[in-house]
């Protein structure tokens, strides 16, 4: 581990006269600075020991190096610390982030933030959120710890709320609350991204829930120029049962209720380019308010709530 980013391994696997070098440059080649690396010492072997770049290469031995992606915009928003102690690490995630290193994400991530923050290189995500929506999740300090509290959430033991705001419909205000239970799968090829609403036997359950009405501010609108426009919409309360990919943003579409803001439902729109990044400004409309549940290993009540409020929400008319 080195300033929170854990290290990346390669197996060697290579010929006679094969050197450590030229492994790496035909094993990796999109890393141009290989032989930068191995003389400041920063590929070690299983010992951690620097290996020199004329080192020949032992069949199956492992070396490890740390990734070095592209600069990478910063993400707007802080991770909240909400509770710390010998097991656990409860924050309060903001919109846009991802919860781990991936892609041309590594620093800007939640997990690596964390661990520079707080200085603790064993913390472990319990569960995951999209990179879009914000709100509360948990880690793990020990690594025997992550077992039990991940159990959890696979046992459905976790009392999940969401909240989320959707263009208005009248015979929304009309079928709320209801229990909507659905099929999902991802969608086949390029469009993977997509989770596609299937018949059969629901693997999905949410009960969704009115809130309030709102009249909320077209924000993108009057950042452009003039006036402000208004859009009736409805403040959900969601509380899923189950914790599949993409569910309550799949559900809500399937329902005709996309989110506001949802850049994948219901058209799956393109990654912004590294040069266009994530400004803040028109985020997903979905927060993790509250995760509640038994701790496994202690017996107590825990219960965790999103300091956040949506922005369609703090727009919206009085």
């Amino acid at each position: 581990m080195r300033d929170g980013v854990c290290a990346s391994r390669v197996a060697l696997a290579a010929g006679p006269g094969t050197t450590v070098l030229d492994f790496l440059r035909q094993r990796l080649p999109r890393v141009e600075d290989w032989a930068e690396r191995l003389a400041r010492g920063e590929v070690l072997d299983a010992a951690g020991r620097a290996v020199a770049p004329a080192e020949p290469c032992r069949h199956g031995a492992v070396l490890w190096y740390w990734r070095r992606p592209p600069a990478e915009p910063r993400v707007a928003g802080e991770v909240v610390v909400l509770h710390q102690d010998a097991q656990l690490v409860a924050v309060d995630k903001p919109h846009g982030m991802p919860v781990t290193p991936g892609g041309r994400w590594l620093h800007e991530t939640v997990l690596v933030r964390l661990r520079r923050q707080l200085g603790i290189d064993t913390l472990a995500p319990v569960h995951r959120l999209d990179l879009e929506t914000a709100g509360v999740m948990i880690f793990t300090v020990p690594v025997e710890a992550r077992h039990p509290y991940q159990r959890l959430f696979a046992e459905r033991r976790v009392h999940k709320v969401y909240e989320a705001v959707v263009p208005w419909r009248d015979a929304l205000a009309q079928a709320l609350p209801l229990v909507a239970r659905h099929r999902l799968q991802e969608r086949p090829g390029e469009a993977f991204m997509q989770m596609e609403v299937l018949p059969g036997e629901p693997n999905t359950e949410t009960r969704i829930e009115l809130i309030a009405r709102l009249d909320t501010h077209d924000i993108a609108q009057a950042q452009a120029a003039g006036p402000a426009s208004t859009q009736a919409c409805a403040h959900l309360r969601l509380l899923p049962l189950t914790g599949r990919k993409h569910q309550l943003r799949a559900q809500l579409c399937a329902l005709g209720w996309p989110i506001v803001g949802d850049r994948i439902y219901p058209v799956l729109q393109p990654p912004r380019g590294p040069d266009a990044p994530d400004d803040g400004s028109t985020p997903l409309q979905l927060l993790a308010r509250e995760l509640a549940f038994d701790d496994p290993l202690t017996g107590q009540r825990r219960c965790f709530e999103s300091r956040r409020v949506l922005s369609a929400v703090t727009a919206s008319s009085p």
